[in-house]
């Protein structure tokens, strides 16, 4: 929400995992990929921060009456989006040619895309069996376990055509490239693993600075099921655990009480209202501009 009000929207790519997609009703859901949308339109659910402001729940109300139940309480304006985004999937157009015509339809100036046009999913293993993530956090209040998390389907996935353009973008102008304050295992985790990212991102040759947002506050995720997830994969949850993981990262935005011992900027993260957004925006904003100017100094890395 802040960076929307602080950058350009010309200035400003988010790339969106699409990992947690999930079919439901016959309609293709996409979390991630439709917090970004509607934060962008200004039509979010402050409140909850999914879905769609004032939103009703009319025919998933109506559906579960009569014995219908689903994975995830859709609203009826967000289930619109997804009628929107699933005939025109049926019709034989990628998910990039699909989230662009949603960002024109929303009137989001701003250039949103999916990590891949290739189907993707999040299965986590619990005692209580495999099950997809939606599964888990939503139908089972990520109560389960988890043994391990893996990316189903990632080893044939592509980076979309759309995502290595703004890459190689990113890397001819030296752009720096920030990963936000997201789960690293399963919303940052399928975009590295996607074939070639990664390794392109690890590049010693390469020229764009990183600057990761750490999920964590005093050791501990903001929300969501990082720290199951983190351990998972044998991984700490620490601020150095969540760089090890990812590695790539050049600077990291840590806590004020971090003990992260690595290139780092102190910053209070924790976002309660949209004052707190715009607030962190400009900060980092700010953190981003000095990393371009300490580029340009010093050339390529």
């Amino acid at each position: 929400m802040g960076l929307k009000k602080v950058l350009d929207p010309k200035d400003l790519t988010v790339v969106a995992n699409t990992a947690d997609d999930l079919w439901v009703s016959g309609n293709l859901v996409s979390p991630d990929l439709d917090t970004v949308l509607y934060t962008l339109a200004g039509m979010i659910d402050r409140e909850k921060w999914w879905g769609i402001e004032n939103d009703s729940f009319s025919t998933h109300d109506f559906l579960k009456s009569m014995g219908h139940q689903e994975v995830l309480a859709l609203g009826d304006l967000d289930r619109a989006v997804h009628i929107f985004r699933s005939e025109l999937l049926r019709k034989g157009l990628s998910m990039s040619q699909v989230t662009e015509r949603l960002c024109r339809a929303l009137k989001v100036e701003e250039r949103v895309l999916p990590m891949t046009d290739d189907p993707v999913s999040t299965m986590i293993s619990t005692p209580e069996g495999e099950m997809h993530l939606q599964e888990f956090w939503v139908g089972r209040g990520g109560r389960p376990e988890v043994a391990a998390v893996r990316f189903r389907g990632i080893e044939d996935a592509l980076p979309s055509l759309e995502f290595l353009e703004a890459l190689e973008k990113a890397e001819n102008e030296g752009e720096p490239l920030l990963i936000g304050p997201s789960n690293p295992v399963s919303s940052i985790g399928p975009i590295l693993a996607l074939r070639g990212v990664r390794d392109l991102l690890k590049s010693r040759k390469r020229k764009s600075r990183i600057v990761a947002i750490s999920p964590l506050v005093g050791g501990k995720p903001v929300s969501g099921p990082a720290a199951k997830f983190m351990r998972a994969w044998g991984f700490p949850v620490t601020d150095q655990g969540v760089a090890d993981l990812l590695g790539c990262v050049d600077l990291m935005v840590v806590s004020p009480e971090s003990d992260y011992e690595g290139p780092s900027v102190r910053l209070d993260t924790v976002m309660k209202d949209e004052a707190d957004s715009l607030r962190v925006a400009r900060e980092i904003v700010k953190i981003v501009d000095e990393e371009m100017e300490k580029e340009a100094e010093t050339g390529a890395i």
